[in-house]
């Protein structure tokens, strides 16, 4: 699958001008809120026609201003699943799942329902009605309505927004799977650096209606662009890693980055299962010297590559040890009372690793 993608937009004071490639997989949509992420997988759907622009799917041109080009919504063939589940109230699960095999194509086979059930984990849920299911259960409906549409391509905008954690925790695995089972290709959308960080495969970084960066999760969540386009409070470095050991009695596993072994929670992967890593900068302390008597499992002797200052008296700085890169952000008083500056051999001390199954 290659999506193709280049619009220009006016939308009262906003204006959107996005543009990105995507060949399969989870390509997300991320940043702040009011970036423009839900205005631009409007224009992909069809809900929103652009004032410019192209948009290509496997070579079937969808819109081109210069051509007065536009297919309708409804025939692009793309699933749409928003923040809110939208099923219809008076139909069961199984009533909501059946409509959906309605919009699959004539000579086009759907995914067998019995596949998408057992896939969503919704099977316990065939004869309840909305009403009666978490909002959690929802949203694992509307996407299997979704997917019985066979879909050339699944758009899914902020569809854990309105849930909370637990419930997120709850959905995390079934979009996993969907990821991983089913090769229809999805663009993602979420302002939530740990969603992207666990599903996507490329990142589309958004700003004020503008694309400021594309490319691997890994590369782009652990960009210096990434300090102007998000929260400071989830800055951080996403590491791609596989599971080498386990530590049952302490219930810890080690993964095994480049360069470096870290310590991580257990957690249900298998042994040399790939994952990511996701180490919030803020949880990252420096020290010039190899400290002692801390309860920090990971610890990593690295050298400064950037410092860079912001205008709230913090500064973000990068530690390259060895092929694994990491960012603290840390307080400009420590790094002057530290003397930090590029070149400096450093120890990363890392007091919390959020593990993503992979």
């Amino acid at each position: 699958m290659t999506l193709l993608v280049d619009v220009r937009h006016r939308l009262g004071a906003f204006r959107l001008e996005a543009g990105f490639a995507s060949d399969g997989g989870v390509t997300a949509l991320f940043g702040r809120s009011g970036s423009g992420k839900t205005s631009l997988i409007r224009a992909i759907a069809g809900l929103i026609r652009p004032d410019e622009g192209r948009i290509v799917l496997d070579g079937d041109v969808l819109v081109d201003t210069r051509r007065d080009i536009f297919v309708p919504k409804h025939r692009r063939r793309f699933g749409y699943v928003f923040q809110e589940a939208r099923l219809f109230p008076h139909f069961t699960v199984r009533g909501n799942l059946s409509y959906g095999r309605w919009f699959a194509p004539r000579g086009e086979v759907p995914d067998s329902q019995d596949r998408v059930v057992e896939l969503l984990g919704i099977g316990h849920l065939l004869d309840r009605r909305p009403a009666n299911l978490s909002g959690g259960e929802r949203q694992r409906v509307a996407i299997g309505r979704a997917l019985l549409s066979a879909p050339r391509l699944l758009l899914m905008d902020e569809p854990l927004a309105a849930l909370d954690e637990e419930r997120k925790a709850e959905i995390l695995p079934y979009l996993e799977r969907l990821r991983d089972e089913t090769k229809v290709p999805i663009v993602y959308v979420s302002h939530a650096v740990h969603e992207v960080a666990r599903l996507a495969d490329r990142v589309v970084l958004m700003r004020d209606g503008l694309v400021v960066a594309t490319g691997p999760v890994s590369d782009v969540l652990s960009a210096p662009t990434l300090n102007s386009g998000m929260d400071r409070r989830e800055m951080g470095s996403v590491l791609s890693g596989v599971i080498a050991s386990f530590d049952p009695p302490h219930r810890l596993a080690t993964v095994q980055l480049k360069s470096n072994v870290l310590h991580v929670p257990n957690s249900d992967v298998a042994e040399g299962a790939p994952v990511r890593v996701h180490i919030p900068a803020r949880d990252v302390m420096l020290a010039i010297e190899r400290p002692a008597g801390l309860s920090a499992l990971n610890i990593l002797d690295g050298r400064i590559e950037t410092i860079v200052a912001d205008s709230d008296g913090m500064v973000t700085v990068r530690v390259a040890c060895g092929g694994d890169v990491v960012h603290a952000r840390i307080t400009g008083l420590s790094t002057e009372r530290l003397d930090l500056q590029p070149g400096k051999p450093v120890f990363a001390v890392i007091k919390t690793v959020a593990l993503d199954p992979r």
